[in-house]
């Protein structure tokens, strides 16, 4: 399929429409259904609350066990000998006195009957990190990650991809970061978007986009395969493990078609977790564990703020969208069809570490993370895409593929909106509308039960936040540690506030053509060592 873009706003006809309109529909309808079964028959609204609850508590089980797994997956990949292996597959032979997995083994036996399309020697890293208007001690920090990597930094290109709007501070702090880590990499750019592109929303995928345009221009002067050229995306405050480059090189060199796929990391939010308040931590901390088990079921990921996708397939998807805020999201579906349906996201169990949201001051922190929140499930404008180029677009996509993907994606977004709602709420309805039922009375007492064992799922949480805790800082003493016990309290109001109201009012919005057509950007703030908060933006 070559035409892959979103339509815009006005181009989009009553077809588009209704399936922009149809899963907040759904949504609402869900949400308003056990009150409707009540009135009309009690009866059924217990069985249909019941079974809702049990099908719920069945998957958070699954997720429960998954997010153990994920987690040592996790914690082993981050040990292995990324670098040894990437040298191992350049020379077809393994060191006779190493221990290795029995999966990189089998990848040397089978390069050596096909050969891989690109030699780790020969892979170029590219490392593009947008910023709008954060201070340098925010970008710098991230630049000092990469150049940490366990990596050959003679293979990698550092792009500083910042934003006119940003202002002469933002210039002038980005030409001197790459001033300063030009003789630290095999290329470093500082390439400025310009704020006055027609038709562009203002947001990320513009930014990446150009300076991707630029960075071509740069591979195809110095006759560089774009295929041996892999781009990574980073926001201006996330690290890379260490090992990353190395292991999502090593990917890139076993996988026998590199063009068609893209490399999902595990996006870790815990920067600074010690400093969020315990609402953003609780939040933060779901979100590293929804990573974590999405990572062991490759048929659901997509690509999701930072990634790595080869620079050839970006050039054939014409880079980014630069008609959406969820360009990281989108950029999967783009792929998909381009490609016929022969994309997918491979799953890299090394982690990308992220902030938690703090602002400079609590309340702005509370609303900077509902407008975080309300930009991610902003994705569900995405349906009424897949839908259009899927099933009305004229496409060589395999149709049962297609259909189990339009159905995860209603049904995740669904989920997201009323699941946490009815899950809490429901069973307390049918004997409020129907005081002397039997049926209805007992249901409650049935819901505390299962809602009782669900909690147990409390300790995957629990366990995930422990463990991926960085050291305390000196400035906090031992209560906090505590504290960080005691924040699951806020559960129950943060799934439904933020998740929840964020994905009704994402839909809501989409249901009456209220576009969201601006990246708002996550107000950033630090904590010094003296425990002042301070704003990090270089403009307020």
């Amino acid at each position: 399929m070559t035409d892959i873009e979103i339509p815009y706003n006005e181009n989009r006809g009553r077809r588009y429409r209704f399936f922009e309109i149809l899963p907040g529909a759904l949504s609402w309808l869900m949400l308003f259904l056990p009150l409707i079964l009540s009135l009309i028959n009690v009866s059924v609204a217990s069985v249909f609350i019941l079974v809702y609850l049990l099908v719920f508590f069945a998957r958070s089980v699954g997720v429960n066990v998954r997010s153990f797994q994920g987690y040592r997956r996790m914690e082993e990949h981050k040990q292995l000998p990324w670098r040894d292996m990437l040298h191992e597959l350049q020379t077809g032979h393994i060191d006779a006195h190493a221990k290795r997995l029995t999966w990189h083994i089998e990848n040397i036996e089978r390069l050596k009957v096909k050969p891989s399309l690109i030699k780790p020697s020969e892979m170029v890293q590219i490392v593009m990190i947008a910023t709008y208007n954060e201070t340098r001690a925010v970008v710098e920090p991230t630049i000092q990650s990469v150049l940490n990597s366990d990596y050959n930094m003679d293979q990698v290109i550092l792009v500083l991809a910042y934003e006119e709007r940003g202002g002469p501070e933002v210039e002038a702090q980005s030409k001197a970061l790459v001033n300063e880590y030009q003789g630290k990499f095999m290329h470093a750019m500082a390439v400025k978007h310009p704020s006055d592109i027609p038709r562009e929303i203002r947001g990320k995928g513009g930014n990446i986009t150009f300076a991707g345009r630029e960075v071509q221009k740069y591979l195809k002067a110095r006759d560089i395969d774009p295929l041996r050229a892999i781009v990574t995306t980073l926001d201006a405050d996330n690290r890379p493990h260490p090992k990353y480059l190395a292991a999502m090189s090593y990917v890139y060199g076993v996988y026998p078609d590199p063009e068609h796929i893209s490399v999902q990391p595990i996006s870790v939010y815990n920067n600074n977790i010690w400093d969020a308040p315990a609402p953003m931590r609780v939040i933060a901390t779901g979100n590293t564990f929804f990573n974590i088990v999405l990572s062991l079921r490759p048929h659901m990921l997509r690509n999701f703020s930072a990634h790595a996708q080869s620079m050839k397939a970006l050039i054939e998807t014409d880079f980014w969208s630069v008609r959406t805020i969820v360009e990281d999201g989108h950029q999967f579906w783009r792929s998909y069809f381009r490609f016929d349906g022969n994309y997918r996201v491979l799953p890299l169990y090394v982690p990308i570490y992220q902030d938690a949201v703090l602002a400079d001051g609590y309340i702005k922190t509370l609303k900077a993370q509902f407008v975080q929140l309300r930009r991610w499930t902003y994705g569900v404008s995405d349906i009424a895409y897949v839908v259009s180029k899927g099933f009305f677009t004229p496409n060589n996509v395999p149709r049962f593929d297609l259909m189990t993907k339009v159905w995860r994606l209603f049904e995740g977004h669904v989920t997201w909106a009323v699941g946490p709602i009815i899950s809490l709420t429901a069973g307390f309805i049918p004997a409020l509308i129907n005081t002397d039922s039997y049926t209805a009375n007992e249901l409650p007492i049935i819901v505390s039960h299962v809602q009782t064992v669900a909690l147990i799922g409390l300790s995957a949480s629990l366990f995930i936040c422990i463990k991926t805790l960085p050291p305390k800082p000196a400035r906090y003493r031992h209560h906090r540690s505590l504290f960080m016990i005691l924040q699951w309290l806020y559960l129950p109001v943060t799934t439904i506030v933020y998740n929840s109201f964020a994905a009704l009012y994402s839909q809501t919005r989409l249901m009456f053509g209220k576009y969201l057509d601006k990246f708002d950007v996550t107000e950033k703030a630090t904590v010094t060592v003296s425990g002042e908060t301070v704003s990090r933006d270089t403009k307020e």
